[in-house]
């Protein structure tokens, strides 16, 4: 824990009540504190860094001004709450961020009465805020409610579905919306309404006249009312973003610095003497006060404990992660052939489409963060022969389910989807998990679903996906596989086609992509047979039924929820076939797995080999040492 000793002012806040005390003249020394703190922990533990430098004073500003946790702050994604975390009962805590049993990543209702909300998925602020005022509201509560949407989220379409609702809702909900303009969600903001904003900051000249003018010809005077008539005259004129959210029924004051503390502040303290609908409109910058992070925004979103005199420790890994994998597949496939495009919602870094979009510009289309869009997007590229690539993580691919089910497979539409952050994901936490994945795609008519257990594997399905004319997934894990070199072409397999690794005896274990590795380590203790199923839609139905005939028991393993996923199908198969034999059924179990390390997470749900060794002699014991005593004769 760092030396609170050089933190003076910080070292007294142990909750917000103790920093209503500080006279408004120690804030802005308090947020220097606070942002060094930040610095320094984050340095230690790493974690999402950039976008927590960027509301500093926001931070302390608003749990200055309001009486929380009884007036509510409504963090959207969570990017930025580290400070607030640290200010609400946490900081001595924020170097456990992340790591198992230690604190939540981002807001978590369970863990703090400040944490209003649990968030993790982008836009959610709008639409939760606005449904705690309205209830407020019926309660007949003089509560405040203020939601903080930044990092891109105002580029979804559920935060104006918030918007629009909000502001036709009479009477009207006591709700302030504070726009953190950072021009930034993980890689730069993309589309019309960023642009809008961007006109809008490029007029600094515009920002310094209005407040001077407001100082030296107040509005009650008659020059004064002539320039208010200007501004709005002009702001239409602009069509800057005043407009947009008047229009919606909110009162539209900015854009003001996010880091000028005594103007935010007093602004602040004159929108929460109004009522009914605010928005107001800051301009942060991301990273701010620690260089290295103002220069390299995307970089500094999130980062590994590093070195705060120097920046990111890099630490090389001999593999190649999974991410790697698909970025070289996808520039390799687009040469290959000029129909390939390439997808995302806002996730260019994390998703490996930095060296496609700079190879091939003009067919790399980052859509913000609009997962809906994209799949629906890329349905429409579909239908007029184009070949979309939409690559995205597991957990937001639910997002746009609807649009998969209806828009895509539906048409049997030749779209295929890249799922990064499969499976147990680790330190992000339950949002970020990617565990329901094979579930809810394997139930949908005309999907192939496929889950490499290797690199080399994962780039010729990547392969096989992208030629099948039809919809298609594959879902691989964060990180890095066992360390099997990809091969340089593109190679496909032959659909629905397991692999059979190891023959066995007695039972067979059949694993769903990245299990292999723990079903063959334990396979060669136990002299089991040991399959690689590859896909889990369409199922390689003869080597079940050679293996349902040929062993006593099937075992099956998925680094996915058990309800409904890969051994689901299999119980499924053999259920239609008659077949009446033991089924052990390995895999995430019904609940939210908090954060931790992939590899404590797998060890939590028994999907290591020890894990998987116990869970078999539990409920295959006797067989199991029948198979030994069988060995053994045959050896004597």
């Amino acid at each position: 824990m760092a030396d609170l000793s050089r933190f003076p002012r910080l070292a007294r806040i142990h909750s917000p009540a103790d920093l209503r005390r500080l006279p408004a003249e120690e804030l802005p020394e308090l947020a220097a504190e606070l942002r060094q703190f930040l610095i320094e922990s984050v340095a230690k533990s790493g974690g999402h860094f950039g976008a927590g430098l960027g509301v500093v004073e926001l931070t302390v500003a608003l749990h200055w001004l309001y009486d929380t946790p009884r007036d509510l702050i409504v963090w959207d994604v969570g990017h930025q709450c580290y400070p607030h975390k640290i200010l609400t009962g946490r900081r001595d805590r924020i170097e456990t961020i992340k790591k198992k049993d230690g604190l939540a990543p981002f807001p978590k209702r369970e863990e703090s009465e400040y944490d209003t909300f649990g968030v993790g998925h982008s836009s959610t602020s709008i639409s939760a805020a606005l449904g705690m005022a309205v209830a407020m509201q019926r309660r007949g509560e003089a509560r405040k409610v203020v939601a903080v949407i930044g990092d891109g989220a105002m580029t979804a379409g559920m935060a104006f579905e918030a918007l629009n609702h909000g502001g036709g809702l009479e009477p009207e909900p006591d709700l302030l919306v504070i726009l953190n303009d950072n021009r930034m969600s993980i890689s730069e903001n993309v589309g019309a309404i960023t642009r809008m904003y961007t006109r809008l900051l490029a007029g600094r000249g515009y920002q310094t006249l209005r407040e001077r003018g407001k100082r030296l010809f107040p509005r009650s005077t008659a020059f004064g009312r002539f320039l208010k008539r200007w501004e709005e005259s002009w702001k239409r004129l602009m069509a800057l973003p005043s407009v947009l959210y008047e229009e919606m029924g909110f009162h539209y004051t900015g854009p003001i610095d996010g880091h000028d503390l005594p103007l935010l502040l007093r602004t602040l303290e004159t929108l929460k003497g109004l009522k009914g609908r605010k928005l107001l409109h800051i301009v942060t910058v991301k990273g701010k006060g620690y260089p290295p992070a103002e220069k390299d925004q995307i970089e500094y979103h999130a980062v590994g404990p590093f070195d705060p005199a120097t920046g990111v420790v890099r630490k090389p890994s001999a593999r190649l992660s999974y991410t790697e994998v698909f970025s070289d597949w996808l520039c390799d496939m687009a040469a290959a052939d000029p129909r390939l495009v390439g997808i995302t919602p806002a996730m260019r870094e994390g998703s490996g489409l930095v060296r496609f979009s700079r190879l091939f510009p003009e067919r790399y289309f980052d859509v913000g963060i609009a997962e809906q869009h994209a799949v629906t997007f890329a349905a429409g590229l579909a239908c007029e022969g184009l070949k979309p690539v939409v690559a995205i993580y597991s957990t937001f691919l639910q997002r746009a389910y609807d649009q998969l089910i209806h828009d895509v497979a539906l048409q049997n539409l030749d779209v295929l989807f890249a799922i990064d952050r499969a499976g147990v994901v680790g330190p992000d936490g339950p949002t970020h998990a990617g565990a329901f994945d094979l579930s809810y795609l394997r139930c949908v008519p005309n999907m192939v679903i496929m889950a490499p257990a290797d690199e080399a594997e994962c780039r010729r399905m990547l392969s096989t996906g992208f030629l099948h004319p039809g919809p298609a997934a594959v879902r691989y894990p964060r990180g890095s596989g066992p360390g099997v070199k990809p091969e340089a072409g593109l190679a496909t397999l032959p659909i629905g086609k397991a692999e059979l690794r190891r023959r066995g005896r007695r039972i067979a274990l059949l694993a769903f992509g990245a299990p292999l590795q723990a079903a063959l380590e334990v396979g060669e203790a136990l002299d089991l047979t040991v399959v690689n199923m590859r896909f889990v839609k369409p199922l390689d139905e003869a080597l079940l039924a050679e293996l349902a005939t040929s062993h006593e028991a099937l075992v099956t393993l998925e680094d996915n929820v058990v309800a409904g996923g890969a051994g689901s199908a299999v119980g499924e198969w053999m259920a239609r076939e008659g077949l009446i034999m033991p089924l052990l059924q390995l895999g995430l179990p019904d609940r939210f797995l908090e954060q931790a390390s992939r590899e404590e997470l797998l060890a939590e749900a028994g999907l290591d080999a020890t894990g998987i060794r116990r869970a078999l002699l539990e409920r295959f014991g006797e067989l199991l040492a029948a198979s030994g005593e069988d060995r053994r004769l045959a050896s004597a």
